[in-house]
C-alpha cells in the first residue's frame, strides 16, 4: 500500500515536467511533422502533398552539398573540440602560478556570441584587406595568408579552426569538473603499483572520466552538425554556396517561402544527429 502510494506521488510530481516536455519538444515535433507533408509558404492556406518535400532535398544538388559540407565539419570540428579541450584540462588540472588567469583565457572565448567571433575573424583574414595580410606584408609574407575564401578547402579548415578555439573552452571546463572528481588515493594506489604516467591515463583517468566524455561527445556532435553562426558571418556559405550548412539551407528556404520544405529539411537534420549521437551514447554506455 505504501509502494503504491510512492508510486503515485512520483507519478503527480512528474506531471509538471511531463507538460513541459509535451508542450515545448512533443507539440512542435508533431507540428513540424504535419507541416514538412504540405507546400506551405508561410502565408496562404498550405496543400498537403505527402513526401514530395522529402523527394525535392535528396534531389536537389545544392542541398547534398550542404550535407556533405555539414558533416565534414562536425568529422572533424567534434574530435578537435574533445581532444584539445582534454588536453587542456589536463595541464590546467596541475599546480602552478596564474593557473586561475589561465582557465580564463581559454575559456573566454566561449562567452563571445559565435556571430560577432566570426566576423573578428573575418576582419583578421579578410584577403588583401583584413589585419593579418597587412601585418604578413610589412614583411613581405602576404602571400602566405592567400585568398582562403577562394577555395572550399580552406575555407571549411578555417571555420573548423575558429570553432575548436572558440569552444575548446569550453570542453576542457566539463573535463576538468571529471578530473577533479576524481580520487587522488587512487593515483596513489596505481603508483604503489608501479603504473607509468600512461597507464595511469589510460586505466585510472579515462574510465572514470567517461561521464565527461559522453557529455562532451554528445553536446559537441549536435553543436557542429547544427552549425550556423560561424558560418554565416565568416564565409556566408560561399564561395558560391560550397561551405553552405544544412543550418543556413533552412533559414534560407524558409525566408524564400518554402516554410513547409524547410521544415522537412530540419526534420532530416535532426535525424542526421540523432543518429551519431545514439550511437556515442551508446559506445560509451558500454564502456561505464
Amino acid at each position: 500500500m505504501i509502494k503504491v502510494k510512492k508510486m503515485g506521488l512520483h507519478t503527480f510530481m512528474a506531471v509538471p515536467a511531463f507538460l513541459l516536455f509535451a508542450l515545448f519538444f512533443i507539440y512542435p515535433l508533431t507540428k513540424g511533422v504535419q507541416m514538412s507533408l504540405t507546400d506551405w509558404d508561410g502565408l496562404s492556406p498550405s496543400k498537403f502533398i505527402g513526401f514530395q518535400n522529402f523527394i525535392n532535398f535528396f534531389s536537389d544538388d545544392r542541398a547534398m552539398s550542404d550535407i556533405k559540407t555539414t558533416i565534414l565539419f562536425a568529422i572533424f570540428s567534434a574530435p578537435l573540440l574533445n581532444i584539445i579541450g582534454l588536453i587542456y584540462a589536463l595541464l590546467m588540472n596541475g599546480e602552478f602560478k596564474g593557473k586561475g588567469f589561465a582557465r580564463g583565457i581559454i575559456y573566454l572565448p566561449a562567452i563571445i556570441s559565435p556571430l560577432i567571433m566570426g566576423y573578428i575573424w573575418y576582419f583578421l583574414l579578410q584577403p588583401e584587406r583584413g589585419f593579418l595580410y597587412h601585418a604578413l606584408d610589412l614583411f613581405g609574407k602576404s602571400s602566405l595568408l592567400g585568398n582562403w575564401m577562394g577555395q572550399y578547402s580552406s575555407a571549411v579548415m578555417v571555420l573548423v579552426i575558429v570553432n575548436v578555439w572558440q569552444y575548446a573552452g569550453m570542453t576542457m571546463v566539463i573535463y576538468l569538473a571529471g578530473l577533479q572528481s576524481i580520487s587522488e588515493e587512487l593515483y596513489e594506489s596505481a603508483r604503489i603499483d608501479g603504473a607509468g604516467t600512461w597507464q595511469i591515463f589510460r586505466y585510472v583517468t579515462l574510465p572514470l572520466l567517461m561521464p565527461s566524455i559522453r557529455i562532451n561527445i554528445v553536446t559537441n556532435i549536435i553543436g557542429s552538425l547544427s552549425v550556423f553562426d560561424i558560418v554565416m558571418s565568416l564565409t556566408g556559405g560561399g564561395p558560391g554556396y560550397s561551405t553552405e550548412t544544412l543550418s543556413i539551407y533552412i533559414m534560407r528556404m524558409c525566408y524564400g517561402s518554402k516554410t513547409g520544405y524547410s521544415t522537412a529539411v530540419a526534420l532530416i537534420l535532426f535525424v542526421i544527429i540523432l543518429i551519431p549521437v545514439t550511437a556515442s551514447m551508446r559506445l560509451t554506455k558500454s564502456k561505464d
